[in-house]
């Protein structure tokens, strides 16, 4: 006797076997969970997502409509992925050549957030609680809770782990308005205090 599946998936979605889904999922039309990969708990994949193999998600990673996360993707705890953001996994694509054994890794951090349309080039880590803007294009490292947008992606400041502009005194000091967190600046790094 087969244990009861613990989550929700749209009878259009395609699930491969093999794949490892968390209790209190959510798939959701025409969506495509290929073989290997790892869902955590009380994730939300949107419509027509595609989950490649050996992807993995941590808990609670909320993945709007449209959104393929390739071979190569790691998503920590809490991440969002915009509406029709795009993740790569090869740096020179070409159709006649297979590269299947060249994939990139990219690491997108606890808690980041990366907007709609948003580009990610293969290879680099999205720092925790980054923010990147929509229709934003990431061709390098990205900080731990730094606001990156345009293309290519520029870091134009800082945000709270709530997601909000926050704007350091002399001392290097500034506070989240909605949660009152602290944090500090040092070494052109952010961290909680």
């Amino acid at each position: 006797m087969s244990e009861p599946v613990k989550y929700f998936a749209h009878p259009t979605a395609v699930i491969d076997e093999g794949c490892i889904i968390g209790e209190g999922v959510k798939i959701w039309h025409f969506s495509h969970i290929m073989s290997n990969c790892t869902i955590g708990k009380n994730c939300n994949l949107g419509q027509n997502v595609v989950v490649s193999p050996d992807v993995v998600l941590g808990e609670n990673v909320k993945v709007q409509n449209n959104v393929s996360i390739y071979t190569g993707v790691i998503c920590e705890d809490h991440v969002f992925l915009g509406p029709s953001m795009v993740f790569t996994n090869v740096t020179n694509p070409r159709s006649h050549i297979i590269r299947k054994d060249q994939y990139r890794r990219t690491l997108v951090k606890t808690g980041a957030s990366i907007g709609a349309n948003a580009t990610i080039v293969c290879g680099n880590t999205l720092g925790a609680f980054c923010l990147i803007g929509a229709g934003t294009v990431v061709t390098k490292d990205v900080p731990d809770f730094a606001l990156i947008v345009g293309n290519p992606g520029k870091q134009i400041g800082w945000v709270s782990e709530y997601g909000h502009r926050l704007t350091f005194n002399d001392e290097g000091i500034a506070s989240c308005p909605e949660s009152n967190q602290q944090y500090q600046l040092k070494n052109n790094l952010v961290s909680r205090i």
